[in-house]
């Protein structure tokens, strides 16, 4: 990899940025001051900035517990966007699906746009269990009826499990992610969302992460979203 890519992979700045960095003498490879822009790093090579090692990452995965208020995109004018909770060395991160400005919750981030595809390809039915709140009560009978896949009009959700846990609170696993899917399936069963949380995406859950916080995936979970991803 060329030293300047290297460098503006890790945030170091800009192509251009970088570039000058280099120019100026602040960067060495494997303590050797190296002025060579396309320089080939190796994997072996050690690149320090200003002294500071510079290690490259290829890969990031983050669970964040997204709060209210805050758009699943890189950038908005209206509102902040979850991008602005993470602190990365890549530039290139990205939220592996969406949830709406006033849902809560489990959401993935990462720049494996390989897993991204695989994950939020319908064929593969990942998981999304949701904590939901609901203005009146939730009738029995939503359990059967989630659980025979409901007809919302532009596609029919796949069968859904409901766990009724109070009057006007349930947890609600489905294996899609359509645009205000949750919302309109509890429309369906007479009832109105007020409040929605993800609590579990695929194997990934929220225990112990505040909401707001953030958090990187440890190897073991990493695998398990990748386990029936086909090799290239």
């Amino acid at each position: 990899m060329r030293l300047d890519k290297y460098l503006a992979d890790m945030s170091l700045g800009t192509r251009s940025e970088v570039k000058d960095l280099i120019r100026k003498g602040k960067i060495t490879v494997n303590e050797k001051t190296v002025k060579d822009a396309s320089y080939q790093v190796k994997d072996s090579d050690i690149v320090a900035c200003s002294g500071q090692e510079v290690s490259y990452v290829e890969y990031e995965y983050y669970l964040l517990n997204k709060p209210q208020g805050y758009i699943c995109a890189l950038e908005d004018k209206r509102h902040p966007v979850i991008m602005e909770l993470i602190r990365s060395k890549r530039k290139d991160l990205v939220p592996v699906g969406r949830l709406d400005l006033d849902t809560e919750g489990a959401i993935l981030i990462t720049n494996d746009g390989h897993l991204n595809h695989f994950l939020l390809s319908p064929k593969n039915h990942v998981p999304k269990t949701y904590y939901v709140e609901t203005d009146k009560a939730i009738p029995e009978t939503a359990v059967e009826l989630f659980a025979q896949g409901v007809d919302l009009g532009d596609f029919t959700a796949a069968p859904a499990e409901l766990r009724l846990l109070e009057e006007r609170k349930a947890e609600l696993t489905i294996h899609e992610g359509k645009f205000h899917q949750v919302k309109r399936m509890f429309e369906k069963a007479g009832c109105t969302v007020t409040f929605l949380k993800r609590l579990r995406f695929g194997p990934l859950d929220l225990q112990g992460l505040p909401t707001g916080e953030y958090r990187s995936l440890s190897e073991e979970e990493i695998n398990e979203l990748k386990k029936d991803q086909p090799s290239d």
